[in-house]
Formats: C-alpha cells, sequence, structure tokens
C-alpha cells in the first residue's frame, strides 16, 4: 500500500480517453495530471515528514482548508454582487442558481464582516441600500 500515492491519485484523478477535447490532446494532459500527481505526493510527503503528521489526516485538513477557503470566497462575491454593484444588485435567483442556495439563503450568507473585506478590497464602500446586522464574534 502506497498511502501517500493514492491519496494523491484520489486528490488528481488521472483523465482517461474520451475526456479531452480535442483528442490529440490527451496525452499531453495525460502527462500534466501525471507531473502534478508527482509534485502533490512530494509536498504531502515533505508536509508529513516536516509535521510528523499521518498523510490522510494532512490531505482532510488540507481538504477542509480549501473548502472553507472556497465558502469564505462566495460570500465576499455574494456581498458583492448584492451590496456592491450599483443601483441594480444581482437578483436573489440568479445568485442562487449560480452558488445552489436558496433565495433566502443568499440575503443571510454575509455579514456585515463579508462586507468590511469586500469594500477594503475593492477600495469602496457598500452602495447603502440596506444595512447589514452586526457580524457575530468569530468563536473559531
Amino acid at each position: 500500500m502506497d498511502l501517500i500515492g493514492d491519496i494523491t491519485a484520489i486528490r488528481i484523478p488521472l483523465p482517461q480517453p474520451g475526456d479531452v477535447t480535442p483528442e490529440e490532446l490527451y496525452p499531453d494532459v495525460r502527462e500534466q495530471a501525471e507531473r502534478a500527481r508527482t509534485a502533490d505526493a512530494s509536498a504531502l510527503e515533505a508536509q508529513c515528514d516536516g509535521l510528523g503528521e499521518d498523510a490522510l489526516l494532512l490531505a482532510l485538513g488540507n481538504a477542509r482548508a480549501r473548502r472553507e477557503a472556497a465558502d469564505r470566497e462566495i460570500r465576499h462575491l455574494l456581498a458583492y454582487g448584492r451590496e456592491f454593484h450599483g443601483d441594480r444588485p444581482y437578483k436573489l435567483d440568479a445568485l442562487a442558481q449560480a452558488t445552489g442556495m436558496t433565495p433566502s439563503g443568499i440575503r443571510t450568507a454575509y455579514s456585515s464582516s463579508e462586507l468590511d473585506t469586500v469594500a477594503r478590497e475593492i477600495g469602496r464602500r457598500p452602495d447603502g441600500r440596506r444595512t447589514r446586522p452586526a457580524a457575530a464574534p468569530d468563536r473559531s
């Protein structure tokens, strides 16, 4: 059993014939994925050695961190689309469809802390149509 190799194979699947269009690019795409697997395996092994941690637990922790970063990015993009987009904010239905959320979920997906972050990143204040409740203290 090659734990790191198995984890890398799960994280970076190799393309199968028919997955790549145009088909003549398949060998190049497969080679690229194989190189990515090799680099990922080396990085994971170095992490394991450096931290003295189990490879699977590290991979799961890394996946969780990526998921949390993606969730944070979605909240920031929703705040931007609803609060920083001029006189015509994005409609709740369109945002819900794009995110897989419900329209009511969009309304509560972000708080004033996300608005503050977006304002700082883009260098301007929200359009001011609505006021958001104060952010709950982060307990993590």
